[in-house]
């Protein structure tokens, strides 16, 4: 399978998560690829209708690339349980969400537990989809996943979301105690970039 690689040197970041835009923005430092913040250009969230990450991720990387006219990045991801049959999965950020229409995560990990408390399989993952997109309407996407158990009380007060609930596997840490270089390394997110990277990105020596 051909992919089309990514010829400039800027992104959007077609998300208004801080921590994903931090995440990412890290990521694609490597690449000498200068990024910029969906909400920091004052673009709306548009609406996540899709029931897949990767239907998400492209929701939100089109609609960035045809507001801007340049190539956007987006990211879906969520948080699923062995016990709740993948739940909340896809609809993670809605199982934190408050009647003001804000996020509140201690209390969408509470809800995770309160449901999940009685189960013996405690088996849970993390998966992450990226899609780059194009004006045009191209879009490339991959998906990761980095897989662990969920522990309850969480632990941590770095990642954001869920992290601090989540043991990665091989890891005493949680994803909310882990430096941000450790999990880089390991992480969902990171599965997922190194797919974009390898089918997508090329680093600015290669290109001269």
């Amino acid at each position: 399978m051909t992919h089309r690689r990514l010829t400039g040197r800027r992104l959007v970041l077609a998300t208004h998560n801080a921590g994903k835009l931090r995440e990412n923005a890290a990521l694609l430092a490597e690449y000498g690829i200068a990024v910029e913040g969906a909400k920091a250009l004052g673009l709306p969230e548009p609406a996540e209708t899709a029931t897949t990450f990767l239907g998400n991720a492209g929701i939100k990387a089109l609609a960035a690339a045809r507001a801007t006219g340049d190539v956007a990045l987006a990211d879906d991801s969520g948080f699923s349980l062995a016990a709740l049959d993948g739940a909340p999965g896809v609809y993670t950020a809605d199982w934190a969400e408050t009647p003001e229409g804000t996020r509140d995560y201690a209390a969408g990990m509470a809800k995770v537990e309160r449901l999940a408390r009685h189960a013996t399989d405690r088996r849970a993952w993390f998966s992450c989809a990226l899609v780059l997109a194009w004006p045009d309407g191209h879009t490339e996407g991959f998906l990761g996943e980095a897989h662990g158990v969920w522990i309850w009380p969480p632990r941590g007060d770095r990642g954001f979301g869920f992290d601090p609930m989540f043991q990665p596997e091989g890891h005493s840490e949680t994803f909310g105690e882990m430096a941000p270089e450790a999990k880089h390394a390991i992480s969902h997110r990171a599965a997922a970039f190194r797919l974009l990277a390898a089918a997508c990105l090329t680093k600015g020596e290669e290109q001269e």
